[in-house]
């Protein structure tokens, strides 16, 4: 749908999070509770309504598929299935496509990039990531972190074809360096892990955000906790565990059966996380092999590890656009992205799926 032109917007419902019953009005793009004259009712003939700041995909990449970087037609696409599952901020975690065309459209959501995945050479997917050594990591993390929106990413973990398993892609000095780099540059660093051998060294180095997390242990979610080290743990994406353990079986059983092993503590281990303080974000891993557009999904599925409805309704939405940097609650001034829906999502997050209205710097989106 064509973003339209209403200059001025009247809401009234439910405003989370406070849920707090409330008249809103949007001028210039901007919330304020000044009654705007003219100003069109988008609730108007909806019943009662919930209003929930703009979702976050924590998670996601716009620009990528399976074999690599997509076409603008495509990248847009991506954008739009996100932007009308309501989420108007990501948070790309790694695209090889230039996607900065898309700053300058009002109808596409906001996007926080984290440059290209840098990866071990030969050790991830073809076409993905700058496949660097040891020794380029510090400098490649620079270079991204110069291109970003203020995060960087690198691949902590993959298989290596000697062990037939996972190990970790960097040794500790350059986990170190690298993170120091991106802290110097005013970038924060996170990075994929699956398994249990890489998490030691990027705690340790002061890393911001742990990728999937899950060979956590108990020791380190504490440390976890006391770094304020985040986690997204892409719970949607956790749930393809079994095929690759069964695609990469015939080659890698030691492998295959590590997958394995991970899938069957999942629950465990993230919610092992959240009981000790972590704080946990909602990313879907969109982009890959994955469609866009499953943010109402990711939160139903936090709420399966454990995480109470609040938290994993904030988790997309007021919590993680704090955590970005990005206007968290819908008060005065703030940036009027925000979402309608015709029932509470902290009762049943399973109505995030449905908004019934999409608003995006203060114009009617869907």
């Amino acid at each position: 749908m064509t973003a339209s032109t209403t200059e001025a917007l009247r809401v009234t419902g439910v405003v989370l999070p406070e849920s707090e019953h409330q008249d809103l009005y949007v001028a210039d793009g901007r919330i304020t509770t000044s009654g705007q004259p003219g100003a069109t009712d988008v609730t108007a003939g909806l019943g009662p309504c919930w209003i929930v700041p703009g979702l976050v995909d924590a998670h996601c990449h716009v620009g990528l598929d399976a074999h690599g970087a997509v076409d603008e037609a495509t990248q847009q696409e991506q954008a739009l299935a996100d932007r009308d599952a309501g989420a108007l901020l990501l948070r790309d975690c790694g695209s090889p496509a230039d996607t900065r065309w898309i700053d300058d459209r009002d109808d596409l959501p906001r996007i926080i990039r984290a440059g290209r995945h840098l990866a071990r050479t030969r050790r991830y997917i073809r076409n993905y990531a700058h496949e660097v050594e040891p020794e380029d990591l510090p400098a490649y993390i620079a270079r991204e972190a110069r291109r970003s929106d203020g995060w960087v990413k690198f691949v902590g973990d993959w298989i290596e074809r000697d062990a037939g398993d996972l190990t970790p892609s960097f040794p500790a000095d350059a986990v170190k360096a690298a993170v120091e780099a991106a802290h110097a540059h005013g970038a924060r660093v996170t990075s994929h892990v699956f398994g249990e051998a890489a998490l030691p060294d990027l705690i340790a180095a002061g890393i911001d955000c742990i990728e999937h997390g899950t060979g956590l242990s108990a020791g380190l979610v504490e440390e976890m906790a006391l770094k304020r080290v985040a986690l997204v743990p892409t719970v949607t994406n956790l749930e393809n565990f079994p095929t690759f353990a069964e695609q990469g079986e015939s080659k890698f059983p030691a492998y295959a059966t590590h997958m394995r092993a991970l899938f069957a503590r999942r629950y465990e281990t993230i919610g092992a996380a959240y009981e000790a303080g972590v704080q946990i974000y909602a990313g879907t891993d969109a982009g890959g092999s994955l469609p866009h557009g499953l943010i109402a999904r990711e939160v139903t599925g936090l709420v399966t590890y454990g995480l109470s409805t609040f938290d994993a309704v904030g988790a997309a939405s007021w919590r993680a656009r704090e955590w970005l940097g990005v206007d968290a609650t819908l008060t005065e001034g703030a940036r009027a992205d925000f979402c309608v829906y015709d029932a509470d999502p902290l009762v049943d997050p399973g109505v995030l799926a449905a908004p019934r209205r999409v608003v995006l710097r203060g114009r009617v989106v869907g």
